[in-house]
């Protein structure tokens, strides 16, 4: 495993700059998109190219790639329900999702409204949803972006800097050769670990946050 993760930081980082943060910047956009936000792994692809940032600048230029992406693929999902409106929740693509997500994310934007939005973010199937669903509302689209740019910034953060982490930490280890890269395999087993548990506690507060404003309705 250690020579696999040695291959994948270094294949990485032989990547070019601008094409590492086009890459990351297109999976998020397509994660945010309806439909295909079911698919793609954004959150992993984000974490990875990450991993090879050097300083502050290239720090900062791919969250504005990830915070672009995010923006975008919300901004088509929240056109496509103003445009076409329940057509795409009737289709045979929208009945895949399930009418039961499409009832909590509705009923969680007309009771939440802009929260809802932000906090939809960190829910899986919602994330798809929940723009397409509050460009079916009444909703302003300033609205709309300006709670979608807090989310998404505050995601792009925090997800950029774990990758960095990530692949400042491998390199330091590197440096005590084989040990360093057991070490590393093992911490980062940890880490996925505890990141796994933390993304479930808050996904399932933020479902039961959801269900509760279904509940009130």
């Amino acid at each position: 495993m250690s020579d696999f993760i040695s291959w994948l930081f270094n294949a990485v980082d032989a990547i070019p700059i601008l094409a590492r943060d086009l890459i990351a910047f297109g999976a998020i956009f397509a994660e945010t998109s309806l439909f295909l936000g079911l698919i793609i792994p954004g959150d992993s692809v984000v974490l990875i190219a990450a991993s090879s940032l050097h300083g502050v600048g290239d720090f900062l230029g791919l969250v504005g790639f990830v915070i672009l992406g995010s923006l975008l693929g919300e901004t088509v999902g929240f056109w496509i329900g103003r445009v076409f409106g329940k057509r795409i929740r009737e289709s045979w693509l929208g009945q895949k999702i399930g009418e039961k997500n499409w009832e909590l994310g509705d009923a969680f934007v007309h009771k939440r409204g802009g929260i809802a939005v932000a906090i939809s973010r960190f829910i899986p199937v919602l994330h798809s949803l929940v723009p397409v669903i509050a460009g079916m509302t009444k909703m302003q689209y300033k609205t709309f972006i300006t709670w979608t740019l807090a989310a998404c910034a505050l995601w792009s953060g925090v997800y950029t800097a774990l990758g960095w982490t990530a692949g400042s930490t491998y390199e330091e280890l590197a440096k005590l050769g084989k040990w360093g890269s057991i070490i590393f395999v093992g911490v980062l087993i940890i880490a996925i670990v505890l990141g796994h548990l933390v993304k479930t506690r808050i996904e399932k507060a933020a479902e039961k946050f959801a269900k509760e404003s279904t509940e009130k309705i």
